[in-house]
């Protein structure tokens, strides 16, 4: 399968133009929820391809503003090639938006979601066992654990959730750096009391979100809800078996919208299985 076959089209991904301010990547990626744009030049010849800025880009250098000066270089690939050597490119480079190009010229977007979603299809290898696959190490937290507590330990764990164990020891729900920042305030300043919430709209709002290679995490200047996590958490949980294929976990992340699913036997948790396991299978 060609990376043709699973990229975002050309004509679908947005992009900004150098010359250009930080404004312009903070509209698409505050008010759209991306974690990066590419961006490119408009020249004599055309339009060109000049590289990347993503959220960490922006928080890193907080004072700089233009555009040239913030974008990067980042691993591209072809519309031509293996879409099994390129998902073997993203797990190496830590990579989870790589842009096609052509030349000068920006043909797409390929992400994970994409590469997962071609393994959910069938379009390619997704017979591994995900027993062979998931990660036995799994951060995990108390169902009474406050959740500003709980985010610390994500925090400290370097991993995007925390699976929940109730009184037994057993498996009661899992939450997410997304479900924190969904619940998060935003205080002005560093000794914020809360009583001065952000507006959506405010930049400093988005500034308050810190990026950890493609993860994002609240900042000093957001508040955190002290309520048990039990309230935030899912607790309607899907898992995956060990003889589970890499196609079936690829099939639950894409039908809810998930990156990480719990492992299990019988009623025992006994690993995770995240989306760039699936990836890693292909080249293994």
């Amino acid at each position: 399968m060609k990376v043709a076959d699973a990229m975002t089209r050309g004509e679908e991904v947005v992009t900004v133009s150098l010359p250009g301010t930080r404004d312009d990547v903070l509209e698409y990626l505050q008010e759209r929820g991306f974690s990066s744009v590419p961006v490119v030049k408009e020249t004599d010849e055309g339009t060109k391809y000049r590289g990347l800025i993503s959220r960490e880009d922006l928080i890193e250098h907080p004072d700089e503003d233009q555009l040239a000066v913030l974008v990067r270089e980042v691993p591209t690939a072809s519309a031509d090639d293996d879409l099994e050597a390129v998902a073997a490119t993203m797990v190496s480079e830590g990579a989870r938006r790589i842009p096609v190009v052509d030349g000068d010229a920006i043909e797409g977007i390929l992400t994970v979601t994409d590469v997962v979603r071609a393994i959910a299809r069938g379009d390619i290898d997704g017979e591994s066992e995900v027993g062979d696959l998931a990660a036995r190490d799994v951060n995990t937290t108390y169902v009474d654990v406050p959740l500003h507590i709980v985010e610390r330990e994500i925090f400290y764990a370097n991993v995007p959730y925390a699976v929940v164990l109730d009184d037994e020891a057993s498996l009661a729900g899992i939450v997410t750096e997304v479900d924190i920042i969904e619940v998060a305030r935003v205080v002005e300043g560093e000794a914020g009391t809360g009583d001065s919430v952000a507006n959506q709209d405010d930049e400093w709002m988005w500034e308050g979100i810190k990026a950890v290679g493609n993860r994002y995490i609240p900042t000093r200047n957001v508040e955190i809800p002290a309520e048990s996590v039990s309230k935030f958490m899912t607790d309607d949980l899907v898992s995956v078996p060990t003889r589970a294929t890499a196609k079936d976990a690829a099939q639950t992340m894409i039908r809810e919208d998930i990156e990480q699913i719990p492992l299990v036997s019988g009623d025992e948790l006994i690993g995770i299985v995240r989306d760039i396991n699936l990836l890693e299978a292909l080249y293994e």
